[in-house]
């Protein structure tokens, strides 16, 4: 039997990395592609034909399918995942996160997948109504929340029209191996752990009382790599990642404790962000079966003995800053 030949988005980068790993361990034939603008190389995994590109370019998506389609399934995992920045950089937030996968969307329909799955994000649900559930209404309150909810509006009326089958997993907060922990917009598990290893205090905003649910990467991409395979996963949303919420100074004493070093605080003003954030997840347990729940600590430390070789990475600057006012000031 010819295995399912599958292109994953996003393939240099985080979660994209895993996925792409958890469809080789399923037997595909993974094709991966990334502009490596916040991904390196080295993630990538073996096994994979990987190009370098922009998904934004439609002549790109285009030879993707040309020379190595057609395509089963599609794994969209390629975004810029800054939820804060996000209201800074509103033009490429949405040209990144929404044009580029409608375009993308349009090539699966063009040549026939039969499926489309999507990296959403527990940022489309905006405040309040936790636990965080499938069927609450849609609220998001930034534009990245606002650009991923679209492109899940989009999925809904391709597969109402043209019948592409998709699925909409929403992680939040993961963590793990090959997280570009250089990034100072996003992922506060890596910005905390670059941070120690720098010898510098860790930057938190307001308290440090706000809560989110840390997930463990290899508990989620597993998840994403079944989703085709998955009878009641067809055109369905799920919330996937940990339960239990963490107060963001209880995560820096975490990993302060776990490498050894005093918890040193640096506070800086509250920025604009939802305060609480956690989601129920008993949708994708009963669809899914058996999901894997690792502990913080264990995720945690696991993290740290994969970073301790590569040691502290220089931090990031997004260079395009649209909208300047309000930015907050850790991050002028």
């Amino acid at each position: 039997m010819t295995p399912n030949k599958v292109l994953v988005t996003g393939a240099a980068g985080f979660i994209g990395s895993h996925v792409a790993e958890a469809c080789l361990a399923l037997g595909f034939d993974v094709v991966g592609v990334d502009d490596l603008s916040g991904g390196f190389q080295r993630n990538v995994p073996s096994g994979v034909a990987f190009e370098i590109g922009d998904i934004r370019d439609p002549k790109l998506i285009e030879r993707l399918w040309k020379d190595h389609g057609p395509f089963d399934y599609v794994y969209h995992l390629a975004a810029y995942a800054a939820e804060g920045l996000s209201h800074h950089i509103r033009r490429f937030n949405y040209e990144t996160n929404l044009v580029a996968s409608v375009g993308l969307i349009n090539a699966a329909v063009r040549h026939g997948a039969k499926h489309f799955v999507f990296a959403s994000s527990i940022a489309v649900y905006g405040t309040g109504q936790l636990p965080l559930r499938e069927d609450s209404v849609p609220r998001p309150e930034d534009p990245y929340g606002i650009s991923k909810y679209a492109v899940e509006l989009d999925l809904a009326a391709a597969a109402q029209l043209f019948g592409l089958p998709y699925t909409i997993l929403r992680p939040h907060n993961v963590y793990g191996e090959r997280q570009h922990y250089g990034d100072r917009y996003r992922n506060v598990v890596g910005i905390f752990l670059n941070q120690c290893l720098k010898g510098e205090p860790m930057t938190v905003f307001g308290d440090g009382c706000q809560t989110r649910a840390f997930s463990y990467i290899a508990d989620i991409a597993p998840l994403f790599a079944r989703a085709p395979l998955v009878p009641g996963a067809r055109n369905a949303v799920f919330n996937v990642g940990a339960d239990a919420p963490v107060r963001v100074i209880d995560l820096a004493a975490e990993i302060a404790s776990q490498l050894g070093v005093p918890c040193r605080l640096r506070h800086l003003e509250q920025r604009h962000e939802v305060v609480h954030a956690f989601a129920d997840h008993s949708r994708v347990h009963a669809v899914f079966g058996h999901v894997a729940s690792t502990p913080l600590a264990a995720g945690i430390r696991r993290m740290i003995d994969w970073a301790r070789p590569l040691g502290p990475m220089e931090p990031t600057r997004f260079s395009g800053i649209e909208v300047p006012e309000k930015l907050p000031a850790g991050w002028a």
